[in-house]
């Protein structure tokens, strides 16, 4: 079983990220979105990540694709990728096999990056919990490193849109010291990576939703 290799350094200094596809490794590293059963669409917001994964090439050293992968829990490949990430609207629901294959590769050094598009809470909650029965999702401080690694923000995560009022919230769930889930809640900050003409947000809360992601890309292959 092929494990993920996490080397990425921030700007200044020279990165590398193992990713390795059908065809064998690669030198680029490439956001795996995770594909998932239930009805809910795991799909959304394809432009997003391709601009993410471009500003990632703009404002850092790591050798970003330019487009994400599409992986699924069962996939041959699924433990090549260092860095997931899951959105959707809707039901999310794994098989047995799937939450223990993914609990074994969050243990084993991958990480996950969750954004509620608005309808996923409820279930990725569910999901989450029958991945890790023992742990529970924490609300994770301004002060954790994720939100100061490459670009600063000292009141924790960025509001982009609003779902369900009041501010927007950051969760993870944690193995020993290292955070391997990273979820975030009322702020969809991935609609905030897409084309400006999608949803038409202001600039100033798309260069705050891709500097965020920046982070929690560099922080998951740093840490």
């Amino acid at each position: 079983m092929r494990y993920v290799c996490l080397v990425a350094l921030i700007v200044g200094v020279c990165a590398t990220a193992l990713r390795a596809d059908s065809k064998g490794p690669g030198a680029q590293f490439t956001i795996a979105r995770l594909k998932y059963g239930g009805g809910g669409d795991w799909y959304d917001g394809p432009s997003g990540t391709v601009n993410l994964l471009r500003f990632l090439r703009q404002q850092t050293r790591v050798d970003a694709a330019a487009q994400e992968a599409r992986v699924g829990v069962m996939d041959e490949d699924f433990f090549a990728y260092p860095f997931y990430y899951m959105t959707g609207h809707g039901n999310v629901r794994l098989s047995e096999e799937e939450a223990a294959r993914l609990r074994t590769y969050l243990e084993n050094g991958g990480f996950l990056f969750a954004n509620d598009d608005y309808g996923m809470d409820q279930s990725f909650r569910r999901e989450m919990k029958r991945v890790f029965p023992e742990k529970d999702l924490v609300e994770i401080p301004p002060s954790h490193g994720i939100f100061h690694c490459l670009f600063d923000f000292p009141d924790g995560l960025p509001k982009v849109h609003e779902h369900d009022g009041g501010p927007p919230h950051a969760y993870g769930i944690f193995c020993g010291k290292r955070l391997v889930v990273f979820y975030t809640f009322n702020t969809d900050i991935a609609d905030g990576w897409d084309d400006p003409e999608v949803h038409r947000d202001p600039t100033e809360k798309r260069e705050a939703a891709l500097r965020m992601g920046a982070n929690i890309v560099v922080w998951a292959l740093t840490n």
